[in-house]
């Protein structure tokens, strides 16, 4: 019987196995999660408006129908595409007839890898935990903060790149800020937060059509984001984010920074050659 083994379950992975459903084969679908993962959402469940099972289902349950599949929750180290096997990161190998390649992208940093522990990405739900961690304990440690200067940088959130995920995050952050936590803390004033929007190119949602672009922007100033376009970041550490605009270097002191800026190829295509 034809072997068949899908890396990931991602929309690609999940639609492949799914339109296999029906064929004499055995499937081996391997992924790095027990779930398949709506990503476009993650950014509510990093804001707190959605929970994670509203956004992540069973890869098990999906395909328990689905007698040609077998599920295994594991990361996959390499690919011998010569020996037609896959190495898990234990040792096991699987070998298999046809591979197809499902695993999607990662972050990227630009080569500067160090930034990734003041500034997250956003692409499982652990990211998604994490930066809703990383909110809410600052307006915590504002609430606690007497120095002003301190005050202000926990109360300053900057958000790294002007793409779909980083205008849904400012916007969104602007909405907690202005609106959803307005009232519930005492010694200071959510709506005094500042959310600060940075992207290299010249406008947000570059990948877009102007006039879209141009709204988007309108709107999100209207929610209370500062969209600082033409800026392109040189430093991020545990104080600020320090970037490039056309009137020289600005740095912008605050405690929490999401990246959404960059993303790569899965490491795993570097497997197959051209």
């Amino acid at each position: 019987m034809t072997h068949i083994v899908i890396l990931g379950c991602g929309f690609g992975g999940l639609a492949a196995t799914r339109e296999l459903a029906s064929a004499n084969l055995k499937i081996i679908l391997i992924d790095r999660s027990n779930h398949h993962l709506f990503q476009t959402l993650l950014y509510q469940v990093a804001t707190a408006g959605l929970s994670a099972p509203a956004i992540a289902a069973p890869i098990r349950h999906i395909f328990s129908k689905q007698r040609n599949v077998t599920t295994l929750m594991a990361t996959v180290e390499s690919i011998d595409k010569d020996r037609r096997a896959v190495r898990l990161q234990d040792g096991e190998e699987i070998s298999y007839d046809y591979l197809i390649l499902a695993t999607g992208a990662t972050h990227s940093y630009f080569g500067r890898d160090e930034w990734a522990q003041y500034a997250p990405g956003l692409k499982t739900l652990d990211d998604a935990f994490e930066i809703r961690r990383r909110i809410l304990m600052a307006f915590e440690h504002a609430e606690r903060e007497r120095d002003d200067a301190k005050r202000a940088a926990w109360l300053t959130f900057a958000v790294i790149g002007g793409g779909a995920t980083g205008v849904e995050m400012a916007g969104t952050l602007a909405e907690i800020a202005h609106h959803t936590l307005d009232g519930e803390f005492r010694r200071i004033d959510s709506r005094q937060a500042r959310v600060v929007l940075i992207e290299g190119a010249e406008y947000v949602l570059p990948q877009f059509p102007h006039d879209l672009s141009e709204k988007t922007r309108q709107q999100l100033q209207r929610l209370g984001v500062e969209v600082r376009t033409a800026s392109r970041v040189t430093m991020i550490d545990g104080g600020g984010v320090t970037f490039n605009t056309a009137s020289g270097e600005e740095r912008l002191p605050s405690k929490t920074v999401v990246w959404a800026a960059g993303v790569a190829a899965s490491p795993l295509g570097k497997f197959l050659g051209g």
